[in-house]
């Protein structure tokens, strides 16, 4: 977004100043009531949403918002238009495609608008702001907003990722921009070609609050070791064969899904009836009905039926299956399943992504950086964010890992409490000089180690 500073009247036409001018016209303009040309139109609604009188400013807006598509889309493609205004319709009805393709296309829009654009917009639009590879390499943030945009294509993201990569062009604003960039030049890394189904699959909306709830301010218990994660039972599709067709993968992103060839269907089945199923999903358990007879068919992970004609299959979605590059986005967007999922992945450059991610929670820094099988690197990273490492879970977590840095560990150890404290003393999991220094400690409090 740029800023939304008022025009200069002088620039405009007379009949434009004419509606901006002292008296009842302004409010007659403002709702749209004045005889004006469409390109004055946007301008003086656009000036007029600035407006100190608050009511003035609603109504410029709710006119701007109501003004029909094929009109304003006509309007907003002249290459004329300032930036501003572009950017003022961009924010307040780009939802509408012959609008947002008319902004999206207008030489003129600021590459700030298209950034935010890129952040919100669905695939069809991502792929359309993707075309325009200049301005993606002269304004990166472009391809960061795309990459956080869960509604992106994976095969977008990995194109202009690999432009960037090929033109030497760092992405800001990415914390795992290393990662990202070394997926796509490092050696022994994936080439698999990128599979948007099932990468949609793997992010698809879940409830993790059993993983991301809880006190980072209080210590894990001495034997916890970390968040265990299950994931087969929360990514799972439907593997639909019916002959002579291809097999058809449906993934279960919601409890409760219809499939068939309708337009409203949750899920296209071609050559299928319009209301052909019902899907009901409770964990890994998966109920099928048949809409014509209501037949039902109850199936659990691995397990399949013939349900009117078709063999149907309940299968689950590996993490494992990703394109390395996918593997790393879908740490980026994914929930804590997904996040444990990768930070567990053998190639570091995936796990390390996982704990960039902006979504990892308080608590799940506390247990990672508990978890000795982690990679040395990822319990190093935990140790250095500043911000992790004022919670006492995480000094405590830290402290009992014998991966982490002793320079860091000593910085932690004054501040455990004695109860911790005598924990560590005692303790053969930790390095000696951790031992050590924890005895001293106590010694100095007077107390008992």
């Amino acid at each position: 977004m740029i800023p939304h500073s008022p025009l200069d009247a002088t620039q405009l036409s007379a009949a434009a100043q004419r509606a901006l001018g002292p008296g009842p016209g302004r409010m007659m303009a403002a709702r749209g009531l004045l005889p004006l040309a469409p390109d004055d139109q946007v301008a003086v609604l656009y000036q007029l949403s600035l407006d100190a009188e608050s009511n003035l400013a609603q109504s410029a807006r709710a006119t701007a918002a109501g003004m029909p598509e094929k009109l304003l889309a006509g309007t907003l493609a002249a290459p004329s238009l300032d930036p501003r205004v572009l950017d003022f319709f961009a924010q307040l009805i780009s939802d509408k495609p012959a609008v947002f393709d008319a902004i999206a296309l207008n030489p003129s829009v600021a590459d700030a608008t298209l950034a935010t654009l890129a952040g919100r917009a669905g695939a069809r639009e991502v792929d359309q702001i993707a075309q325009n590879e200049q301005r993606l390499l002269r304004h990166p943030e472009i391809i960061a907003a795309m990459y956080m945009n869960r509604r992106a294509r994976m095969s977008t993201i990995d194109r202009v990722v690999e432009l960037a990569v090929r033109n030497h062009v760092r992405v800001p604003g990415l914390a795992a921009w290393d990662e990202v960039a070394r997926a796509l030049t490092g050696e022994g890394i994936s080439s698999a070609a990128t599979d948007d189904t099932l990468f949609d699959a793997v992010i698809g909306a879940r409830d993790d609050s059993a993983l991301t709830s809880g006190d980072a301010e209080q210590a894990p218990p001495d034997d916890d070791e970390g968040v265990e994660v299950k994931p087969t039972t929360r990514l799972i599709e439907l593997h639909i064969s019916r002959l002579p067709a291809a097999t058809v993968r449906v993934p279960l992103r919601r409890t409760r899904m219809a499939l068939g060839s309708a337009a409203s269907a949750d899920a296209k089945v071609a050559d299928a009836p319009p209301q052909w199923l019902r899907v009901e999903v409770e964990d890994a358990r998966v109920t099928i009905i048949l809409v014509r007879t209501n037949e039902r068919h109850q199936l659990a992970l691995n397990q399949a039926a013939t349900i009117d004609g078709a063999r149907i299959a309940v299968a689950p979605i590996p993490f494992r299956d990703l394109p390395t590059p996918s593997k790393i986005r879908a740490a980026q967007l994914g929930d804590a399943f997904i996040r444990g999922e990768a930070i567990r992945d053998p190639l570091k450059i995936v796990a390390m992504a996982a704990i960039k991610s902006p979504g990892v929670t308080d608590i799940e820094a506390a247990y990672y950086a508990r978890n000795q099988a982690l990679a040395e690197d990822v319990v190093r990273y935990i140790a250095g964010n500043r911000n992790w490492t004022k919670l006492y879970g995480v000094k405590v977590s830290l402290c009992r890992n014998p991966k982490a840095p002793i320079a860091e560990t000593a910085r932690m150890l004054p501040f455990l409490r004695q109860k911790d404290l005598a924990s560590l003393s005692k303790s053969k999991g930790v390095p000696s000089a951790v031992t050590a220094q924890a005895r001293k400690l106590i010694a100095q409090r007077g107390g008992k180690g």
